[in-house]
């Protein structure tokens, strides 16, 4: 199938590459041509701007920061107007109904052009592992054609249509908002608990043995514990970027926010602190100042056994 795939960062690169490996012909761009050489030497063509990306692609995929950049790529780069009728547009950024609605309406919608919104979880290392989870909102004719291009960069089994345009999306906001509020609720019961003379193993592992049990306190939150790694393949910038857009969707959608507006406040503070580039889970580092110490277990393989019997 001709692919035209813009968007080659953290994930975009990895996703990209699965694709030339499965035989599909991907034509490439970037706003920094270097990211695109490890896909020209496995035989990707490159393309100087979006709309020459998009000029006979039967797909074109986008993953892309941010909303505005999406509506960037595809209205002013003109990616929107080179897709031929027919053709079949996956946007796979976290972005917003809003967003593809207005590309749509400016153009798509006149040319006949199709599209799918399909924006993924597994942070960088499920996209260099081509197990991505990924959620499609759209027509089931055109998830159908999608499916086997998708399954090339995601796990076939956690590839999930979600419903009609535009739940792909929301979909992706909301694992993006819970994930932020595990997070930060995690990290303020840890800072209690340590401060409180605790053992922070013993801590852990009562918690996982109760009705308070997570998989974010089972498995996303041992990269800190175990190693002191906060993430930093997915920057505080874009988990803000995320919150904000997950908040004015419940704006829009007249749902109160009051939880979510704070967790969104703690995000920005540790944002402040540890700076842009700063790893995701950054804001853990806001309550090891509180409890006096920081988040680690000494004996990490210990925990994950201890975290098997208890679940």
């Amino acid at each position: 199938m001709r692919i035209g795939f813009i968007g080659l960062g953290n994930m975009g690169r990895h996703m990209a590459r699965h694709l030339i490996h499965a035989g599909h012909l991907v034509t490439v761009h970037d706003t920094r041509p270097e990211a695109a050489a490890e896909h020209l030497a496995l035989g990707a063509t490159w393309a100087d701007s979006p709309a020459a990306c998009a000029e006979g692609a039967e797909l074109l995929l986008t993953m892309l920061p941010n909303p505005r950049i999406v509506e960037e790529v595809l209205l002013r780069g003109g990616a929107a107007q080179a897709l031929a009728p027919g053709a079949l547009w996956i946007d796979m950024s976290t972005s917003t109904p809003a967003a593809a609605e207005r590309v749509a309406a400016e153009v798509l919608d006149a040319r006949g052009v199709r599209r799918l919104d399909a924006p993924v979880s597994g942070m960088a290392r499920g996209a260099e592992a081509g197990i991505l989870q990924i959620f499609a909102g759209g027509a089931d004719d055109d998830f159908r054609i999608a499916l086997p291009v998708l399954e090339a960069m995601g796990d076939p089994d956690r590839i999930l249509h979600v419903g009609p345009i535009g739940a792909g999306y929301s979909v992706k906001l909301m694992i993006n908002l819970l994930w932020f509020s595990h997070l930060v609720a995690t990290s303020e019961v840890l800072a209690m608990g340590v401060k409180a003379g605790v053992d922070l193993g013993v801590l852990r592992s009562s918690l996982l043995a109760s009705p308070a049990a997570s998989n974010f306190l089972e498995s996303d939150i041992m990269c800190v514990l175990a190693d002191g790694d906060y993430d930093d393949s997915f920057a505080m910038a874009l988990a803000c970027k995320d919150l904000g857009l997950a908040i004015d969707l419940g704006r829009d959608l007249g749902v109160s926010t009051e939880l979510s507006a704070l967790v969104e406040q703690i995000y920005r503070r540790a944002k402040a602190e540890h700076g842009d580039l700063a790893g995701e889970m950054s804001p853990v580092r806001l309550y090891e100042s509180l409890a006096g110490r920081e988040f680690r277990l000494p004996n990490p393989a210990a925990a994950l056994d201890d975290a098997a019997l208890v679940l």
